[in-house]
């Protein structure tokens, strides 16, 4: 892995270069497609670069052309897309395309920034690039959070198994278990923005800590944990992009993403700037308080630095609930979503209708072409070296030693997984191989 390389580094300084963000009018169109397979391949060499531990240049690229703010806005602007004229488009009557995958690869937009955001926030000075535009992104981060707590309400995220009885239908249902993934990546991304909480502006904080109250939100995630379920009487977690059943010696082990949420809820309540912000309500102590059942001996020796919350809920479990504080602050506010959806109000129909005849309906020598560039961009070499683990079957997620021999993208445990799963995977595979023969 260490020689595998995607992109030089002169070509990742002008792709960085070039990144900006669209309007919602935007996507799907040609030059959206260029720019869309741009941020993927850089998002491809930051994991690849983080995987092997080396220099990370790709984060660095961003800071120093101050591209956080552009991924930021791009990220806002897509999920917006998806909000307003993605449901439009399910409705239009008029609208069966033969093909959605140019409709997918918009939906899976959102998902790229969000993961290539993850990537890079590890490093504390790409919070610090953020600048005004880390309001927008905390608010965004409290949207997907809210929306997985009200999803673990309604039971457990969609399976990627089935059929529907169209492929907007199915795209829909896509659509579902991709805003679960972008979910628990917007999670690791708060959680580092935490990271950098002591060195945050007043209006951030405020906006973490009264606006949102995001640790009653992070102890309502710990209570739901979404990222667990029971099938039968095997515990399941969802680790890596896949359920994974969870041995008995392993059930007292500390998830990944329960991690995550401890480590926010420290920093958040125990660095000394949020402390002096945060107003202890009544609310707000019942809530943290229901933290002490969860800090057992158990998860206390996985992460000592716990013990430290522990004392802190000890003593507020001993003092008085603060009244809710009514001092005038003067602050900044996230501007974004606002700004997008002011710029574009009444116009979400327009657009779908727009989009329906220009962007989605493509001639099939287009789709060919476009496949082509998607074949070039989703180099198998570079995929497999970036998974995180051995193949999963595209049908019943278990281990996969065999891959779709037309199209060399999905891979299954057996041959009845790939029957199965093959009136799904028809269309893409048909579209892949055409691009490769294109070539």
């Amino acid at each position: 892995m260490d020689d595998l390389k995607l992109l030089v580094p002169s070509e990742a300084d002008v792709l960085v270069r070039e990144l900006r963000s669209f309007q919602p009018w935007d996507m799907g169109s040609e030059e959206w497609n260029q720019h869309h397979e741009s941020l993927e391949k850089l998002n491809m060499q930051a994991i690849l670069d983080a995987t092997v531990s080396q220099d990370e240049p790709i984060q660095e690229l961003l800071v120093t052309h101050r591209k956080i703010p552009t991924l930021v806005e791009e990220l806002i602007a897509v999920e917006m897309w998806k909000q307003k004229v993605f449901p439009v488009l399910c409705k239009l009557e008029d609208f069966m395309p033969q093909n959605t995958f140019p409709i997918y690869m918009v939906l899976h937009h959102e998902a790229s920034i969000i993961n290539l955001l993850e990537t890079v926030f590890f490093h504390k000075e790409v919070c610090e690039s953020a600048e005004d535009t880390i309001l927008d992104l905390v608010d965004y981060c409290h949207r997907k959070l809210t929306l997985l707590v009200a999803q673990s309400g309604r039971g457990a995220p969609p399976e990627e198994e089935g059929e529907y009885s169209t492929p907007m239908k199915e795209l829909q249902k896509e659509a579902e278990l991709m805003e679960f993934h972008i979910a628990l990546k917007a999670l690791s991304v708060l959680r580092y923005i935490t990271d950098c909480v002591d060195s945050l502006s007043l209006s951030t904080l405020n906006r973490m800590l009264s606006t949102h109250n995001l640790p009653c939100l992070l102890v309502e995630l710990l209570e739901h944990s979404p990222w667990s379920r029971w099938e039968g009487d095997k515990l399941q977690q969802f680790e890596s992009g896949y359920w994974q059943t969870v041995t008995p010696s392993q059930q007292q082990k500390l998830s990944k993403l329960d991690g995550q949420v401890w480590i926010a809820l420290y920093n958040l309540l125990l660095s000394p700037e949020a402390r002096a912000r945060y107003c202890l309500t009544s609310f707000a102590k019942g809530q943290l308080l229901k933290l002490r059942a969860f800090l057992t001996d158990t998860l206390l020796d996985q992460l000592p630095n716990l013990a430290d919350l522990q004392g802190f809920l000890d003593h507020l479990a001993l003092t008085e609930a603060q009244p809710p504080k009514k001092d005038l602050v003067l602050e900044q506010i996230p501007e974004i979503w606002d700004r997008l959806e002011r710029e574009n109000e009444g116009k979400w129909q327009a657009i779908a209708k727009y989009q329906l005849q220009h962007v989605f309906s493509p001639l099939e020598q287009d789709l060919r072409l476009q496949a082509q560039r998607w074949a070039e961009t989703y180099r198998l070499d570079v995929l497999e070296a970036v998974a995180p683990e051995q193949p999963r079957c595209a049908y019943c997620s278990a281990e996969a030693s065999k891959r779709c021999s037309r199209c060399q993208n999905e891979w299954y445990c057996c041959r009845e997984c790939q029957v199965k799963h093959w009136e799904k995977h028809r269309k893409a595979c048909v579209l892949a191989a055409q691009g490769d023969r294109a070539k």
